[in-house]
């Protein structure tokens, strides 16, 4: 058989699902064909178009399964997207499996008019699969016992023979003044649902009870400027100990997870915005460190509480102070939760053995 992702963010494009993507597409079985069809010339969706922007991928869909000679399509987003494998399945036959994350479930669902064409896209595909459990269940909720059936959940995995320069990390935390601190770091896009404003209020009752403590922030975004105001109206002493580092390259990131001690990301659901999953959470796993999540969406399939992390309540600052306090003064509970959570990505959440799983959903191999 032979495999086509369908997808508008794949690399060079930034982001997790673009990442999940190439994940799948690097470690697909040996002996099993995948293609990619991205949208990073814009040949899939136009900006010159009025509308009805995605109309330009039918066609590339259709040249690219007859191309190929493709038996069956991954498609990565339901709108646009999955319209166009609709068509393509109606006209030639050609199977089609719809992959799920979290927004774009969430929004596909925001009119009368989008909810009828997801419906008939949902009955049309062989499988839906779900980054989550999260969107699983409101999937299965929403739709009912006949698209329940077709419902794979498949989380991201992380490539574990990832390479982290140990020098680097020890020039960064040099270069910043970190030596002999507690470093809590977050590194995501910078909005606000990822809880960063939280962290960034309650610095001066973090530093109380654990002075130690500095937090480091990773990451560009249209909040950016909204939590440096946050910052700028801490104490002077406090604001010290919060440093923005801008967006690191992958290497400085893979350095800044390994030099940090705990990872937070108190993610929180604004405005229907939810967290889907959170790799980063897994990445700074498998650099040995415990995470500090919020429970919300889909972070349950990705942090269990007291194994590779602590869940805090992401609406409630005391309990985002109380977890970061208990882990940033108990160094053999940092130490002993980072290790059984790199072993815990290792064993369970490697992206050849996601790849496989997705394989053999798609295949029935």
């Amino acid at each position: 058989m032979r495999f086509l992702i369908f997808t508008l963010e794949y690399p060079p494009f930034k982001g997790g699902v673009g990442k999940y993507y190439e994940d799948m597409a690097k470690n697909w079985p040996e002996g099993r064909e995948i293609f990619v069809l991205d949208n990073n010339d814009g040949k899939l969706v136009s900006s010159r178009l009025p509308r009805y922007k995605w109309l330009p991928s039918i066609w590339r869909l259709w040249v690219s399964v007859n191309k190929n000679k493709i038996n069956h399509i991954l498609v990565g987003h339901v709108l646009p997207l999955g319209i166009a494998a609709f068509i393509v399945n109606r006209l030639a036959g050609i199977k089609y499996s719809i992959v799920l994350h979290g927004m774009d479930y969430l929004c596909a669902f925001k009119t009368e008019r989008k909810s009828w064409v997801v419906q008939k896209i949902f009955y049309r595909a062989e499988k839906i699969i779900c980054a989550n459990s999260y969107v699983a269940g409101l999937l299965a909720e929403e739709l009912g016992e006949k698209i329940a059936k077709k419902i794979v959940i498949i989380n991201p995995g992380v490539d574990g023979k990832i390479k982290i320069d140990k020098g680097l990390s020890d020039k960064l935390k040099t270069r910043q003044g970190l030596k002999n601190k507690i470093v809590l770091l977050s590194i995501s896009r910078l909005v606000k649902r990822k809880g960063f404003d939280y962290v960034i209020e309650s610095m001066p009752e973090i530093l109380k009870a654990a002075p130690q403590a500095v937090y480091v922030v990773g990451g560009i975004g249209p909040d950016e400027e909204y939590l440096k105001e946050k910052w700028q109206a801490l104490p002077e002493e406090v604001k010290k100990k919060v440093i923005f580092i801008g967006k690191p390259d992958d290497k400085e990131k893979w350095a800044w997870l390994s030099a940090c001690d705990i990872f937070v990301m108190p993610s929180r659901k604004i405005n229907g915005d939810v967290e889907g999953f959170g790799i980063v959470y897994l990445e700074a796993n498998l650099a040995g460190k415990p995470v500090i999540a919020g429970d919300s969406g889909g972070v349950r399939d990705a942090v269990s509480d007291q194994v590779n992390g602590l869940l805090v309540n992401p609406d409630d600052k005391d309990d985002i102070v109380r977890a970061i306090v208990s882990l940033v003064n108990n160094k053999a509970l940092r130490e002993a939760m980072g290790e059984k959570a790199r072993l815990r990505v290792l064993e369970e959440y490697s992206a050849k053995g996601q790849a496989k799983k997705l394989y053999e959903a798609v295949s029935g191999e």
